[in-house]
């Protein structure tokens, strides 16, 4: 199944989105969890992205969700760094169901 049909995101969402990811190379990948990486989302259900880097600062990820703001899409981004996650249910949530959203990492998770 495609990230387009399981997450209910238009391939230009996607590629907007990780065209704001592409201006910040400390980012190894992205990854979409919750209800749009289960595909039990729901018209207007957020997307919520994992930022993996270890290079990635709370600065730089406030900065790409400005950018993210600015492409006025008709969703809420909620981004979060992946190595500043706190809660283990969290974490295991996003190593089970998470979907590599950057399309350029090698990484799959």
């Amino acid at each position: 199944m495609t990230i387009e049909a399981l997450s209910g995101l238009d391939r230009a969402v996607i590629d907007q989105i990780n065209a704001v990811f592409a201006g910040f190379p400390s980012i190894e990948k992205a990854v979409l969890y919750g209800s749009r990486a289960k595909g039990n989302h729901r018209p207007g259900s957020d997307i919520d992205l994992a930022i993996v880097g270890t290079g990635v600062t709370e600065e730089a990820l406030l900065e790409m969700d400005n950018r993210l703001d600015d492409l006025l899409l008709p969703y809420t981004i909620d981004l979060c760094r992946f190595h500043g996650i706190r809660n283990p249910d969290l974490i295991r949530h996003i190593d089970r169901v998470g979907i590599v959203f950057l399309p350029d990492c090698k990484d799959q998770r």
